[in-house]
């Protein structure tokens, strides 16, 4: 048994301590829930690792790879925060990290006197193009069959739209 490891489900031991307490009626749904977070925290320990020799995070890499994938190589910084589901500060923070890694620049967009375009530059292509190939380990190699992620990915994107997160 590995160090630290506990050969009960901290998890399932929490939802019969729910159930035990009177909350019952909650006691799947918050086992769900922190599962589902604990699931987070574990994919997100291999997607840094990943990441750590580029020197990125997730959020620098995800802002990276939509700029890659636009036609023009660029985007006003309202279309980042919206394509990305993130606030517009978080963009800006992520975007002042990318320039000063040179990564990224602003430029003026033409078609608004006033915007700013946020652009990817060569280095942000190579790096983006060297990283995908370890994330794609990453996503290659979940512990889940090709029917589990599928539907795991049916199970997300049902809550989601239930949720209002897409619309129909």
């Amino acid at each position: 048994m590995a160090q630290g490891r506990s050969t009960k489900d901290p998890i399932a031991e929490a939802g019969r301590q729910w159930e035990a307490h009177g909350w019952g009626h909650a006691a799947t749904g918050m086992t769900a829930v922190v599962s589902l977070v604990r699931v987070h925290q574990l994919l997100m320990a291999q997607i840094d690792a990943a990441l750590k020799p580029f020197g990125i995070t997730f959020s620098r890499f995800e802002l990276l790879a939509l700029l890659m994938f636009s036609r023009a190589r660029a985007l006003p910084m309202s279309k980042v925060s919206a394509r990305l589901q993130v606030h517009p500060a978080s963009v800006t923070n992520t975007v002042d990290r990318l320039v000063a890694d040179g990564l990224v620049e602003r430029r003026p967009n033409p078609d608004d006197g006033r915007g700013i375009l946020v652009a990817i530059t060569d280095q942000g292509i190579t790096l983006v193009q060297q990283a995908a190939k370890a994330l794609n380990e990453v996503f290659s190699s979940l512990q889940l069959s090709a029917q589990e992620q599928q539907q795991l990915l049916e199970l997300s994107t049902n809550y989601r739209r239930r949720v209002g997160d897409l619309a129909d």
